[in-house]
């Protein structure tokens, strides 16, 4: 392995038998044995389907990962996309050595801190004091190594009040914040982090993100880091690996792997109407439609007005209540908000089912990749009705007409609403 490699992933599968452990039969098992002491392929390997969620099978076989390649170099930082599904979380379990691969190998340099669900490695009736040696110990470091550490992570974690108290009484964010703590804070070469860290609060997981950038630029050590928020990816990793059914489809800068992620999330996704599905609510939204501007096509340019139409169901009238729209960038950065507190329904007598229209300003998003989200809510009486499963995605591009793209000039920032420019005075 060359000396800047620190970790190599060849040719790495992991097969499931779904519903069962082994291969299900004593028949099978003996089959398995025997081309093993002959040295041939196991033949339960030459069987399988790939780990596409979305469809039935017809095989009990599934690659939950199949012929996985790649090297990391010391002091990368490598951010590991996909969508539910995708395989993220099983390569990290393998790299972890939390379990085997079926094929291939995995080679590594130093010590590997893993933190992949809250707990993770945490003794439940031991204090967080004897939990943080414990860890140390499990890395490799002596006593004296971890007592050097213990007061700073135990001041990153912020549980100085109950670090002699067993971990089991601690609440889920007290648990990860130490668990965090001491993954980041023990001298390991190798740091891999699952989405545990969304777990914590705003402010934490700002904390966190600002430890992990100075573990691989301060400290030159290796971060892999899987996560759905796109934003704390394109921060923190100078290279993507993009998941798709158990197989790696793309590996590359971030920017360039996230903007595939982009492509590949609407193509799969893009739907410009919602059913929702019958609730107890006292006002709920039956559907949302995001006009199509070209009756054959998805293309909405930058020129092109978004129109929303709402079905929705008032059972009762609640008091200040209001229907909004969320439009959030592939970051999941809200760009713009929107309610129907300035229309005619709100806080009026009206009652049943109707429909209500809202027509966006003309330019209000730059080219990219967006979605809606739509809810109920109330100034005094908070959520009436909101479902975050429902959205529509839904992509801006930029017209070749536009004066910007005359000059091949991509249009810059979020919003591309036009200002009043005026001559006040000629002879200045």
């Amino acid at each position: 392995m060359n000396k800047n490699i620190i970790l190599d992933i060849e040719n790495v599968s992991k097969q499931y038998r779904l519903g069962e452990v082994g291969t299900g039969t004593l028949q099978h098992d003996v089959k398995r044995w025997w081309a093993n002491l002959l040295g041939k392929e196991d033949p339960y390997l030459k069987i399988g389907e790939t780990n596409d969620r979305t469809s039935k099978g017809d095989s009990d076989y599934v690659w939950a990962l199949k012929d996985i390649n790649f090297q990391v170099e010391q002091g990368q930082a490598v951010g590991i996309i996909g969508r539910n599904g995708a395989g993220k979380s099983t390569l990290l379990k393998l790299l972890s050595r939390v379990t085997k691969p079926t094929t291939g190998s995995i080679k590594y340099k130093g010590r590997i801190a893993s933190l992949l669900e809250v707990g993770t490695g945490f003794h439940p009736e031991m204090t967080g004091r004897e939990n943080i040696y414990l860890n140390g110990a499990i890395l490799g470091m002596t006593r004296k190594e971890i007592a050097r550490k213990f007061d700073e992570i135990v001041a990153f974690a912020g549980v100085e009040r109950y670090i002699d108290t067993p971990v089991k009484r601690y609440s889920s964010g007290m648990y990860v914040r130490l668990a965090f703590a001491v993954a980041a804070h023990l001298e390991s070469e190798i740091l891999i982090v699952d989405e545990v860290l969304a777990v914590g609060d705003a402010e934490f997981q700002k904390k966190c993100l600002g430890k992990m950038g100075d573990v691989t630029k301060g400290e030159g050590r290796t971060i892999l880091f899987v996560s759905h928020n796109m934003l704390a990816v394109r921060k923190l990793c100078d290279r993507g690996i993009l998941l798709k059914n158990g197989g790696l489809i793309m590996d590359d800068k971030t920017d360039k792997v996230l903007d595939r992620y982009d492509l590949e999330f609407n193509a799969a996704d893009k739907n410009f109407r919602i059913d929702y599905p019958i609730n107890n609510s006292p006002m709920q939204i039956l559907s949302v439609e995001l006009k199509k501007p070209y009756t054959d096509s998805t293309i909405i340019f930058i020129e092109d007005q978004l129109l929303f139409t709402f079905e929705i169901d008032v059972r009762e009238n609640i008091p200040n209540a209001y229907i909004t729209i969320d439009i959030k960038d592939s970051n999941e950065e809200l760009i713009y908000w929107t309610s129907d507190y300035t229309s005619p329904r709100y806080n009026s007598d009206l009652k049943g089912k109707m429909k209500i229209t809202c027509s966006c300003p003309i330019k209000l998003l730059t080219a990219g990749n967006y979605m809606a989200q739509f809810a109920i809510f109330s100034l005094t009486e908070g959520v009436v009705d909101y479902n975050p499963k429902y959205m529509i995605n839904f992509e801006i591009e930029e017209n070749e007409n536009t004066f910007l793209q005359k000059f091949n000039v991509k249009h810059p920032g979020k919003v591309a609403l036009d200002s009043n420019w005026l001559v006040v005075d000629s002879n200045r």
